[in-house]
């Protein structure tokens, strides 16, 4: 699959050959679903817990004595019928995480790479760089562009002013090619990737 690389300016600069069983597969939304979730319930804190009734400060003597008094049978008051008492199967601090298969992983991040292809909603650019960190400028860069909303993929290291200059900018996210992940390619709108990054994808998926 030919596609046309861009300068920052929306100049042409040429283009690319994307390897198809990267940006060329067709998409399916249960491996992705499968990626997402993962993802999220990786990053799930899980600290919510309550107090059990062993966790609560509280006299564990009876309450009063067993026959005579014509009332139920109680002994701890740390029982959770008791205002003060523990919370019954409340919540406990755990880990949401579950495992995923490396290959579903990878095989996520080429679906979610070709869904965005597929789209047209894929910018290959030619290089991320700016001379200095002017957020005005970069915003009438994207404008040029037509983007409004998007990840913006660099290659292993970003430019300093790019980055700078592009963290003021609602809606849009910037990542080195380590940082690439499935979520942050669905939630935005247009995928754009630098040519360094495309080089690194196809060596990492080779």
């Amino acid at each position: 699959m030919d596609v046309k690389i861009t300068t920052l300016a929306g100049k042409d600069a040429g283009s690319v050959k994307l390897a198809d069983e990267i940006f060329g597969l067709e998409p399916r939304e249960d491996i992705l679903q499968r990626v997402v979730r993962w993802q999220l319930a990786k990053r799930q804190q899980g600290t919510h817990q309550s107090k059990g009734r062993a966790d609560i400060s509280r006299t564990g003597a009876k309450m009063y004595r067993q026959k005579g008094t014509g009332r139920a049978r109680h002994s701890s008051a740390r029982a959770p019928q008791f205002r003060g008492g523990g919370k019954a199967h409340g919540p406990v601090a755990r880990s949401h995480e579950h495992d995923l298969p490396k290959k579903v992983r990878a095989l996520g991040l080429k679906h979610a790479l070709s869904a965005k292809a597929k789209a047209s909603s894929l910018i290959v650019v030619d290089d991320l760089k700016l001379g200095e960190a002017k957020t005005k400028a970069l915003v009438s860069s994207f404008a040029s562009l037509g983007l409004t909303n998007a990840l913006v993929i660099g290659g292993a290291e970003l430019d300093g002013n790019f980055a700078k200059a592009a963290s003021n900018i609602p809606n849009v996210d910037v990542l080195p090619i380590q940082g690439i992940n499935v979520y942050d390619i669905l939630r935005r709108n247009t995928l754009v990737l630098s040519k360094a990054a495309v080089e690194a994808l196809e060596e990492r998926f080779k």
